[in-house]
């Protein structure tokens, strides 16, 4: 890889010995992963694939997967490269926390904070780019989730409605990216000896409206895909001299992960506690991570939470559905209906009105004339609610994907709506009728599927 004269000489000045083999590295061989969904089901695919796991995380595996497969469009693995594993790792949530996840797209760790939440507590998710929000609610929504909120908001606006809110923040921060020059190469392009100082500037403004929204005793996690100092080390000694109520929490480095070097800052040695992934000594790309305990105190103001927003004919409509379907119980999700659309949105989450929503919750379905219609979204999270399956095989599932009625081998006798599994995954809704299933798969998702195009 041809790399910029400045990078090369800037990064021989801070590595000396060790530079060589740092930039030798960047003509290595990228590593594929993938994650599984602890969630859901293990199919016989997945299992002949989770053959070598990545010693860091307990549901991280080394290889490749097809976005097209049954178990990745159901949300049961989740393509991501091995070394940014480590973010969800060391971000690991609690049960029932209030998380933030504030620079999200396109949604891998995200899917790993949900991997870990398991369905409690609220986790908002916000990508200020409008044009990268729609990727992020994709893959939110193949891991089924019913405890997460999409917005699409800038930091400050968030900071307004959430003071002193969240247990637990994410920062994955954009940066310069040089960690990931050798995934992907036109990242070169883009780079400048002033370039990290830019990005820097930003990283500091984010993390400003970051602090705002974190309780006392919560935890901010800062990450970078970047080498740069100014991104990383210099990043958290800015930090900690502006607040002092923050302080460094040591990570445990294995797998070739090595402590930050408070040389490259103001030489705290707190800056040690933090890791720094280089690809010249660990299967993956550069990264680097530090983790913080807030004592400060944080300005909360009183929040109003959601209400449920329901007429009595649409409220009339859901009931019927849930008793054919025969659900007595259903997540306590706040429901309201945006136009015809019917949400399913988290208990714990506040009422807002200065940052913009993307997606309130779960889409649960629409409402048409005199019926409820369910959702794919809410065929996905099947898994936490007790809907009624019925099994398909994988050359019904390849009729399903393509758009098809297809056939059952016996018919059923209660016609209506069925959550479609396949290998125990949940893959969307069917309407059965005697041993007839009327598709329900999103017109805009359906594609031609093979055996060759859709293995694991």
């Amino acid at each position: 890889m041809e790399l910029p004269a400045e990078f090369i000489s800037k990064y021989k000045k801070l590595l000396g010995d060790e530079a060589p083999a740092f930039l030798a590295a960047f003509d290595g061989t990228v590593e594929k992963g993938f994650r599984v969904n602890p969630n859901k089901a293990v199919t016989p695919a997945m299992t002949a694939k989770m053959t070598e796991r990545i010693p860091y995380s307990p549901i991280g595996y080394y290889g490749r997967v097809n976005g097209n497969a049954m178990e990745h469009l159901a949300g049961a693995v989740y393509s991501q490269e091995p070394s940014a594993m480590t973010v969800g790792e060391f971000a690991r949530p609690e049960l029932n926390e209030r998380v933030l996840d504030l620079c999200a797209a396109p949604g891998g760790k995200t899917t790993h904070l949900l991997s870990y939440l398991k369905q409690t507590g609220l986790l908002v998710t916000n990508e200020i780019n409008p044009k990268r929000v729609t990727a992020l609610g994709d893959n939110v929504e193949r891991y089924g989730a019913l405890n997460t909120v999409i917005t699409n908001a800038a930091p400050d606006a968030l900071a307004k409605e959430f003071s002193g809110f969240f247990d637990r923040i994410l920062v994955d921060a954009p940066c310069s990216g040089e960690g990931m020059f050798r995934k992907d190469p036109d990242a070169v392009q883009y780079w400048t000896p002033d370039y990290p100082a830019e990005c820097a500037t930003r990283q500091r403004e984010i993390l400003t409206e970051a602090v705002k929204m974190l309780k006392p005793g919560g935890h901010l996690i800062y990450s970078t895909c970047t080498f740069a100092p100014e991104e990383d080390e210099q990043m958290m000694a800015w930090l900690l001299k502006t607040y002092p109520e923050f302080e460094l929490e040591p990570l445990t480095k294995t797998a070739g992960m090595v402590d930050a070097k408070p040389e490259w800052a103001d030489g705290n040695p707190e800056l040690a506690k933090a890791v720094r992934l280089f690809p010249h000594r660990m299967r993956g790309e550069g990264h680097f991570i530090a983790k913080l305990i807030y004592h400060g105190e944080t300005a909360a103001k009183p929040k109003r939470t959601v209400r449920d927003e329901l007429t009595p004919a649409n409220r009339q409509l859901w009931q019927d559905f849930l008793d054919k379907a025969g659900v007595k119980h259903f997540p306590p999700l706040v429901l309201q209906a945006h136009g015809d659309q019917l949400y399913g949105i988290p208990a714990a989450m506040p009422l807002t009105r200065k940052a913009k929503v993307f997606r309130s919750g779960i889409l649960l379905g629409s409402f048409k004339k005199k019926r409820f219609e369910p959702s794919y979204a809410l065929a996905l999270a099947s898994d936490a609610i007790d809907l009624p399956k019925i099994a398909i095989d994988h050359d019904q599932w390849q009729k399903y994907v393509h758009g098809e009625t297809f056939q059952l081998a016996t018919a059923v006798k209660k016609n209506g709506f069925r959550v479609l599994t396949c290998d125990d995954l949940p893959v969307g809704f069917g309407k059965v009728v005697g041993s007839t299933v009327k598709n329900f798969f999103p017109k805009g998702l359906r594609f031609l599927a093979t055996p060759d195009n859709t293995s694991l």
